[in-house]
């Protein structure tokens, strides 16, 4: 049907043109004329475009051919046999098998961690520590040494979606800090290990990790195998938990996080006589509860505020129960691109069990025991001229009730420091720090100890 069209216009063309006079006809064939030479010219650059990306894709394919083969191994030509080429690219096969870190899951597992040397310097009242926590009542020799007893080896994995879109992630983070302080004596020791399921507005994790209500910490690359300012206002101590977070967005720059937990605290049983610590539980429950307020204002400046609880009871014996209750609240503030200030707060009894002060409680006489009021916290200002180079100020301090306290027990332990830290390459840090810690006793004898540290980082 459509193959008789061209031939009924040609016959019928003729009449057509008969009511045309000789101008207008005369144009009609001009434009006929000039149809069909922009006709021809579109074809050609049609057929010309095609004959370029044709080219483009071959020349594209063999590129990316010869980039994706080690240097070593010769790409297999389109004319060699199908066995050969068949053979060339398991051999390729097993060479990546071999090269690659595979999960048994086939999930996707990284590899990460940090090679942390240290060369450090102490004072007199250094306890035979490598980083001094507290300064001891008695001298010692002056510390000194090096030592990559700080260095961390982690592993993070990312999992599938299950339960209506929740993301699974895992991390294993370890050290070398166990053992004994001697070169061959390092020993495996687990930090944190995490397993959490996030969807868009809420997670959930089990696993250990610092306490809910203490999530922040200075920077710092001489205090790495114990969290910076440890038992001078940071509650650190890593412990098993439960934890819920729920997010809301109040606006398109603020938001809240409710988070709540059940932690597993460590107590302390330094605060007991001999006739009751047989009976006393070393590890108790513990309700937490942090609710975290966010706002930005542009892209470099932001403020979180964080008050927070923790509750839990201190056991000995089946009758004796000695409450831990805390109030805790923390901060981050940047005010400009290259100014942080951030910090912890903490007020109550009984921090022992979440890496205060080992003092908890006190047994002031047979079977009378009081929890040790408590009050701490600290702070750092980070100034970031550069990309590459960060300077650091911090402080911290815990005090204990004396009244509450044994003779020769702490009142208060204060401890701060200053670092520098540059990047040297992509992955290379280097840092310099000096710090100072000063202990008070209930004798009133105080004691300080310095601390100088030299570290390098590869992080991989």
């Amino acid at each position: 049907m459509m193959s008789r069209f061209p031939l009924l216009l040609m016959l019928l063309l003729p009449v057509l043109l008969a009511g045309q006079t000789a101008p207008e006809m005369q144009q009609v064939l001009n434009r006929l004329d000039r149809l069909e030479d922009e006709n021809a010219k579109l074809i050609a650059e049609i057929r010309a475009l095609r004959e370029s990306l044709a080219g483009a894709r071959i020349v594209s394919s063999a590129s990316a051919a010869e980039a994706a083969v080690p240097q070593s191994a010769a790409a297999p030509s389109a004319t060699q046999p199908v066995d050969e080429r068949l053979s060339v690219q398991e051999t390729r096969v097993n060479e990546l098998s071999r090269t690659s870190v595979q999960a048994t899951q086939r999930l996707p597992v990284s590899l990460s961690g940090m090679v942390l040397f240290n060369a450090y310097l102490n004072g007199s009242s250094n306890g035979g520590s490598q980083n001094p926590l507290i300064a001891s009542l008695q001298k010692s020799d002056s510390g000194n040494g090096m030592s990559p007893r700080q260095s961390i080896v982690g592993f993070r994995y990312q999992g599938p979606t299950v339960l209506h879109g929740g993301r699974i992630s895992a991390s294993l983070d370890m050290d070398l800090w166990a053992g004994s302080a001697n070169s061959l004596g390092h020993l495996i020791r687990m930090r944190t290990a995490t397993f959490q399921i996030d969807w868009e507005n809420r997670s959930f994790m089990v696993g250990q990790d610092k306490p809910l209500v203490a999530q922040r910490d200075p920077a710092s690359l001489a205090q790495v195998a114990f969290s910076p300012l440890t038992a001078a206002g940071n509650l650190w101590l890593w412990q098993p938990q439960v934890r819920f977070e729920q997010r809301f967005r109040l606006s398109h720059t603020s938001g809240l996080r409710a988070q709540g937990s059940v932690y597993q605290t460590s107590e302390p049983g330094a605060g007991t006589v001999s006739e009751t610590y047989g009976t006393f539980a070393s590890a108790r429950p513990a309700l937490q509860g942090r609710f975290e307020f966010w706002n930005d204002f542009g892209e470099t400046r932001r403020i979180e505020i964080a008050p927070g609880f923790h509750v839990s009871q201190s056991r000995v014996g089946t009758t004796i129960s000695i409450p831990s209750r805390l109030f805790t609240a923390d901060w981050m503030i940047r005010p400009a691109a290259a100014w942080q200030f951030t910090g912890a707060f903490f007020q109550g009894e009984n921090a022992a069990g979440l890496g205060g002060l080992r003092q908890g409680f006190t047994d002031l006489s047979s079977g009378r025991f009081v929890p040790v009021g408590t009050a701490g916290g600290w702070a750092q200002v980070a100034w970031l001229p550069t990309s590459r180079l960060n300077f650091h100020i911090y402080g911290g301090q815990e005090s204990n009730r004396p009244a509450d306290l044994l003779p020769n027990q702490i009142t208060r332990n204060l401890a701060y420091a200053g670092n520098v830290l540059y990047r040297l390459g992509p992955n290379v840090r280097v840092g310099l720090e000096a710090s100072q810690v000063r202990t008070k006793y209930k004798s009133g004898e105080i004691r300080l100890v310095n601390h100088y540290d030299l570290a390098l980082a590869y992080l991989f």
